[in-house]
């Protein structure tokens, strides 16, 4: 994994943007944040799984369903499966060592507002 700070090419809002192999950061301040780099981490983990081109593909399908779903960009984001895996997964620095394969699929299932 590779951090590098871009603090123009994350988009407004966001903290951070993960292109495997690397962690783009907007601000230095969030290199040390451990919570963080955990969540960097586990997309990290879903990318390589798919390949990365087919994670991107699929991200962006599933934010486009998600829109549909619930017309809030917020919302949208918020509910995609691999955002979900790793917001419920930041905080537990032993998550990847246990995590199963293709563990972003339980969180597929629909939310609620």
């Amino acid at each position: 994994m590779f951090l590098i700070v871009a603090k123009y090419l994350i988009p407004k809002g966001y903290h951070g943007l993960t292109v495997f192999p690397f962690v783009f950061v907007k601000y230095g301040i969030d290199k040390e944040n451990a919570i963080f780099i955990n969540h960097e981490k586990i997309h990290l983990r879903q990318q390589l799984e798919l390949l990365i081109l087919p994670f991107f593909a699929w991200y962006l399908l599933e934010y486009f369903v998600r829109l549909f779903q619930y017309k809030n960009t917020n919302l949208a984001y918020s509910n995609i499966s691999f955002e979900r895996e790793a917001y419920a997964n930041e905080s537990n620095f032993e998550y990847l060592k246990s995590r199963p394969f293709l563990g972003f699929v339980k969180y597929l299932y629909l939310k609620n507002k």
